[in-house]
Order: C-alpha cells, then structure tokens, then sequence
C-alpha cells in the first residue's frame, strides 16, 4: 500500500500500487460521455457506470443512488461522496458504496474515506458500508480500492487495476485463462 503524508498527519493519501497486475475489461463508453464530460471525474463515474466495474470489482449488482451526494453530518461539516451506490450480493447481503473518485493528479484521502463511514453509519445503519476508491490512472487504466477501518485508521482491503480495452485487443486468453468459480473476486 503507498501512502504519503499530506495536509495533517492524520490524513493520508492513497496512490495505486504500480506494480499490480492489470485485468483487461471490454470497453462500453458511449462516445458523448467522453466528449461532454465536464470533469475527470465525472468521466470516471461514467466509465465505472457503464462498464459496471463496481459490480465486477465488488462481486454484487450495484445502483446508483445518488451523485454527488453531499450531507451535513454533526461534528464532521458538509461530506461530499462522488456517488453513493447501493449493491446486493449472491447471496442476499445488502451494501452501500461510498464512492470517491479521482483523476490522475487527485489522490483519494483517509480522512475522506473515514467521513463516508460515518456517513453510511448515520444513514444506511442496516446495510453494509464498504468504502470505494476509484483512481483515473490513464485514459483507460482504472484503479479501484476498497477500504476497511481496523484499529480505527483506514486500511486498503482491496486494489484491482482495469484497463478498458476494444474487442480486438481483448485475447482469447485472457477469458479462458481464468477459472470459472463462482467464488472467484
């Protein structure tokens, strides 16, 4: 996990790890999304909507609920969450996605993570929070984090890189090689 300091010492930002490998995803963007997208990070949100990569990532059917999704919480102020998502799983589990998004120069930080639990605390109290970070490394290269709080600080439970490809640069390999469990993440 690479972590750097910033404005407090309490609040760290989160950087993807280079040296992970990346899974390769079809790319399903309609062109107008990427034209008229006034922000890198409404882009992002558009390219996890469309490619679904929230699902793929979290292993559960997941729906926006709102976005952005801003919320005065006492003690804390204004939180702002790029989206809110709530997701079913396999097996009936209920989520809620809080989800940060970031272009390439923006990094996601711990602080902000710890508001979106307080966040689902105060206003999911029955669903499961499972925290979300999402990273425009490049154009097509996605980082997706998935954070836990373990003695009381942020932690990175998960990161997974996907690269948005076009059909013909997806190889038969790649779709084969992998197992087809149903318990596979």
């Amino acid at each position: 996990m690479a972590r750097t300091s910033s404005r407090s010492r309490h609040d760290l930002q989160i950087i993807p790890n280079p040296h992970l490998s990346v899974i390769n995803v079809l790319g399903s963007v309609p062109g107008m999304i990427g034209r008229y997208a006034q922000s890198e990070e409404q882009l992002l949100l558009g390219i996890l909507r469309h490619n679904r990569l929230i699902d793929i990532f979290t292993g559960s059917m997941c729906y926006s609920l709102e976005s952005p999704a801003r919320t005065f919480m006492p003690g804390i102020g204004e939180v702002e969450t790029s989206e809110i998502c709530l997701g079913i799983s396999m097996t009936g589990k209920q989520f809620v996605f809080p989800i940060q998004a970031r272009g390439p120069k923006d990094p996601i930080g711990t602080i902000q993570v710890e508001q979106d639990l307080a966040v689902c605390a105060s206003k999911f109290p029955t669903l499961i929070c499972r925290p979300i970070g999402a990273q425009l490394v490049e154009d097509d290269l996605i980082a997706l984090f998935e954070f836990i709080l373990s003695d009381r600080e942020v932690s990175i439970k998960d990161e997974r890189h996907y690269r948005l490809v076009r059909d013909e640069d997806l190889y038969d390999e790649e779709t084969t090689s992998r197992t087809s469990s149903r318990d596979e993440t």
